[in-house]
């Protein structure tokens, strides 16, 4: 808009005649921080991906949360982790998401599936969710911090 002209430099009015693009110097320098900071990114932290039956799916998917009980803590001091996961999960998919997400050695997977149960609260009746868990053994020496 010629109205506006007089808030342009000269240059950025020369190049806008020309029709040449304008490109700031805060704009140069924010797009070499952005480069910047992706590739450390993707360096750092890849999720691992898998390709099955079900999909792509990544390597964070299989697992809830961890499991927290006075169970659980006793089996932390044998090396033996348990968390909740999703039902669709088998063992060797576990142990790549334990594997990716904590950076330990698995050497087994045991999985439990809770089966729902019948809960009742006065004349209203229901279910409980079914849950499955993963009882997951790491190499001696290795730990994982859940808490």
């Amino acid at each position: 808009m010629p109205l506006l002209d007089f808030l342009k430099t000269k240059e950025d009015a020369e190049k806008a005649k020309a029709g040449k693009k304008i490109v700031k110097k805060t704009e140069k320098v924010s797009a070499e921080k952005k480069e910047t900071v992706k590739t450390e990114k993707t360096e750092s932290a890849k999720p691992i991906v898998q390709k099955g039956k079900k999909g792509i799916s990544f390597s964070y998917e299989a697992i809830k949360k961890p499991h927290i009980s006075e169970k659980a803590t006793y089996l932390a001091e044998q090396n033996q982790y348990i968390f909740e996961v999703l039902p669709n999960f088998n063992k060797t998919e576990i142990k790549k998401s334990v594997e990716g997400i904590y950076g330990v050695e698995v050497l087994s997977v045991n999985i439990i599936t809770i089966p729902p149960k019948k809960r009742r609260m006065g004349k209203v009746q229901g279910w409980r969710k079914e849950m499955s868990k993963a009882i997951v053994k790491v190499k001696e020496g290795q730990k994982i911090e859940i808490l």
